[in-house]
């Protein structure tokens, strides 16, 4: 099964290592997700936690925006696909 585009990384803040990301599938935690910019890859993760307004969760929906720990920089515009 292809991998399927979820959203898309609105706002990275460095300090921290947290993406932005507004999804337009949902997403849980354990799944694991790649970043793409230009249709290079960037890098693959596991979703270790996903925060809305600073919240813990175990999943989001369609349309959440979220907060996702990231293991590398990942710049605004990036898109984020769920690797099956």
């Amino acid at each position: 099964m292809a991998d399927f585009k979820i959203g898309k990384v609105t706002h990275f803040y460095d300090k921290i290592g947290v993406a932005v990301v507004e999804l337009s599938a949902d997403l849980s935690v354990g799944d694991t997700i790649k970043f793409t910019r230009g249709g290079e890859d960037l890098f693959k993760q596991n979703v270790d936690s996903i925060q809305i307004e600073h919240e813990k969760k175990d999943s989001a929906d369609s349309g959440d925006v979220v907060g996702l720990k990231t293991e590398k920089e990942v710049k605004e515009g990036a898109e984020v696909y769920k690797v099956q």
